[in-house]
Order: C-alpha cells, then structure tokens, then sequence
C-alpha cells in the first residue's frame, strides 16, 4: 500500500487533507494545491470556511502572496474548505494542523489534538497516510495520536494506515516563504513511511529533507524553539543588567557579536506567539518524572515572561521623573501583535503590559495598524498622551518622531521597548537596555 501511495503522491494523483486552515494549515493547503494536488481543508469555523471559499484570505497582516495564491487555487478548483470531517474519507493523506497549548501549569493541553484525530480516525480511508504538523511534547506520537487513531479508525498502523510527524517551521510574515526554503524533519513510524513522506514534502520544499523517526523528530522541533527562547532570555538579561549599571545593550551586543561564534540575540519587551512560549513547556514535560534536574528552559521563560513587567516599571519611573504618576496618566501603546507586521496577537508580550498599566489605574489606548481592533488613526492614539510605549516594531512606526506637534502632550514620556530610535527629541526617553542618561549612537534604532 505504501509504495502505490508513493507513486500516487509522484504522479499527484493523491488526494490530500488539511485539517485546520490556520497560520500554518491555510498556507500548506495553499501549497500543495498549487503544486497540483486535490486539497480539501478542514476547518470548524464556518465564517473561515466561507471566506476560503470565496477565494478571501483570513490572515491579515503582510503575508507576501499567500492572498494571491489562495484565490488562484480556489478558482481553479484545487482547493476547497469545509466544516465536516466526513469529507476526509476518500483522502490519501491528511495533515494534522491545530493548536496545541499548555495550562497554567505548563501540561500539554491535546483537547484540540484529541479532536482532530478522532475526526480523521472515524473518516480515513484504509491505506490513508496521516501526519500531524503541530508542535507537540516528544512522545506524544506514540502515547496519544498512534493509540487514539487506530481505537477510532479500528485498523492497525503500518497495516491499515501510516503515521508521521513533520513540524513545521514557519513565521507569520514569511509563511509561503518558510515552507519553501527551510528544512523539514520528516518522522516516520518506520523509514519506509518517512520515505513516503519526503517524497510529498519535497513537492514544495526546495530545503533538507530529513527522514527520521517521530521522537527524533518532535525532540528536534521543541530542542529548536527551547534553544531560541534561552538564548533570546539571555539577551533580555543581559539588557537589564545594563540598564541598571548604566550600559547600553545595543552597543556591547555589537561589539559581542565581532567575536568569533557569538551570536548575542536582540532583547526586548518579551516573546510572544503561539510557538516559543509553548514549546520549552513541551520539551520540559516529556522529562517529568525521569528524574531531570530541568532548571534552565525555567529561568528563561521566567526571564522573558517578565519583560512586558519590566518595560510597565520603565514607564512608571519615566512618568515620575515627568513630575506624573501613573493613576490617570493617559499611555498610548503602540502594538498588539506579537510580531512586527503581523496580525497575530497569540501571547503577544503587549497584553500583561496593557493590564497592569490599567491596573495601575492608567488609561491606555492600543494602536497597531494590523489588528482590526485596534487599527485607528494613529494620531487619535497619541493624542494628549502623557506617555508613548513602543511594543512592536512595525512598519508603521520606523521613523516616527513624537514631539508635541505630533499630537502627543506637551511632555511626552517615551519608552521604546524594541529599539525603533522613536524617542529622538523627547524630553524623556528610555530604550530597553540602555540605562538611563546614555545617549544612542548616530542611527542607533533605524
């Protein structure tokens, strides 16, 4: 069965499945449609469905040609989208595309998991490949998506149906360009089936392919998204230690980064998104009980949770130092996304940022130009500010300068928190990272 449904996937005869149309879900139906494949794509919003089908794309943002490339595949009739997961049954493989977060007590939370493979189990066709792109804690192949699909489907695997897991690597902003040009893990339940695999992947994937096992594979991706959030924990550490010793973050991370093998990362105001806040937790959990002292992944999300704390406690100094407290004061906030351009706001650092401000007893205005609720005339948003916090460095906001005739107050405080240069000529600025009273370089920002 395996070999016939190679060759179905080199001749794209094979039918595909995409369960969740999502950041990453949307984007890899899209491209494989475009390579010549029949895609149906499963998803449980209808407004969603609707707007699919009408060749419209939900992902808002600048998402560089995905809009362009959804309404070609709908027009040509190689992709569509629905609400019923019965729709999977005459399908050769079916991607697995949902979120999969943790609780308050950094547990895996597989309720949207469970679903989707209970959905595909009852519906799959015998011979069917499944492959589940989420981000998942390793060993959770083997203890929940093997053991749930084959009690929903009642076949066995690598008889009745096949297994994989290939974690995506994409990023709001590049996500066509991503699934394009950067390598995958392919992990299969046995190396045939990751054969299988590699040979779907490479239809659009120009990068490495590289067949493994499941568990190699799920170490791989949250290994991955560990090793970015500890070392961008250090660079939020480092930046508070020259803030308060009078440094200037921007300028050591620089000259760091001339040493051979050093690669200082960029500090800010915390790391959001649905991927690096997560998957640490992920990596964590599949060494709980084993008797692992696990204390670095924990310092680091400790570090950079903290951060949006941190740029609140920069404002209220700035403030007092303008003679104002921070009750009543009028903050505008500008960015809610958690990645510059982009119209994502899963665990955007700006959010505890805006609710201890107003706990504060401040009242804080929002703008960020890609987040329909908050997407209002900038000018409205600095008006009669006592206050300017930069959270996201979009677009938008490169070479702003806010001076009273901007429409700010007559004393604007400014904290940038990523480093945009958007307090030249304020009476009061901060930058994160850069203690107070330390004057930027030429350019410093742009």
């Amino acid at each position: 069965m395996l070999t016939q449904l190679e060759r179905s996937i080199l001749a794209k005869e094979a039918r595909l499945g995409v369960v969740g149309l999502g950041y990453v879900g949307l984007p890899v139906a899209c491209s494989f449609a475009a390579s010549g494949y029949d895609v149906v794509g499963i998803e449980l919003r209808p407004e969603r469905v609707a707007q699919i089908n009408a060749g419209i794309c939900p992902i808002q943002g600048h998402e560089p040609g995905l809009a362009e490339l959804l309404a070609e595949v709908v027009a040509a009739g190689r992709l569509r989208a629905s609400t019923d997961a019965s729709d999977l049954g005459d399908r050769d493989v079916i991607l697995v595309n949902v979120e999969t977060p943790v609780d308050e007590e950094h547990v895996p939370q597989y309720h949207a998991l469970r679903g989707a493979l209970a959905s595909v189990g009852r519906a799959m066709r015998r011979g069917a490949l499944v492959i589940v792109e989420s981000t998942i804690a390793p060993g959770t192949m083997r203890d929940v998506a093997l053991p749930l699909l084959q009690q929903a489907s009642g076949l066995t695997v690598n008889e009745g149906f096949f297994l994989g897991h290939c974690p995506e690597r994409v990023m709001p902003g590049r996500l066509l360009q991503n699934l394009r040009s950067v390598s995958r893990t392919v992990g299969g339940m046995t190396p045939e089936t990751a054969r299988a695999m590699v040979a779907l992947y490479r239809q659009i994937v120009a990068a490495d392919l590289d067949p493994t096992d499941c568990l190699t594979a799920e170490l791989v991706k949250t290994v991955e998204n560990a090793y970015r959030d500890v070392n961008i924990a250090f660079a939020n550490e480092v930046a508070l230690i020259c803030e308060a010793i009078g440094g200037d973050v921007w300028k050591v991370r620089d000259l760091v980064n001339k040493s051979p093998g050093r690669n200082m990362l960029l500090p800010g105001a915390g790391v959001g998104g649905h991927c690096i806040p997560k998957d640490p937790w992920l990596l964590v959990h599949a060494a709980r009980g084993k008797d692992v002292p696990v204390r670095l992944v924990p310092a680091a999300r400790a570090v950079n949770d903290g951060m949006p704390h941190h740029v609140t406690d920069m404002v209220v100094d700035a403030l007092a130092e303008a003679g104002l407290a921070v009750a009543g004061a009028r903050i505008a906030v500008l960015g809610y996304a958690y990645l510059e351009n982009s119209d994502d706001t899963r665990n955007t650092p700006s959010e505890p940022l805006v609710q201890r401000l107003r706990a504060l007893g401040a009242e804080v205005v929002v703008h960020d130009p890609h987040v329909a609720e908050y997407a209002g005339p900038l000018d409205d948003a600095l008006r009669g500010a006592d206050a300017v916090v930069l959270m996201v460095r979009h677009d938008a906001y490169q070479g702003l300068t806010l001076a009273p005739e901007s429409g700010a107050g007559s004393r604007p405080v400014i904290v940038d928190a990523r480093n945009v240069g958007l307090g030249a000529g304020a009476p009061i600025q901060r930058t994160i990272g850069r203690g107070a009273g330390v004057t930027p370089a030429a350019g410093d920002g742009a």
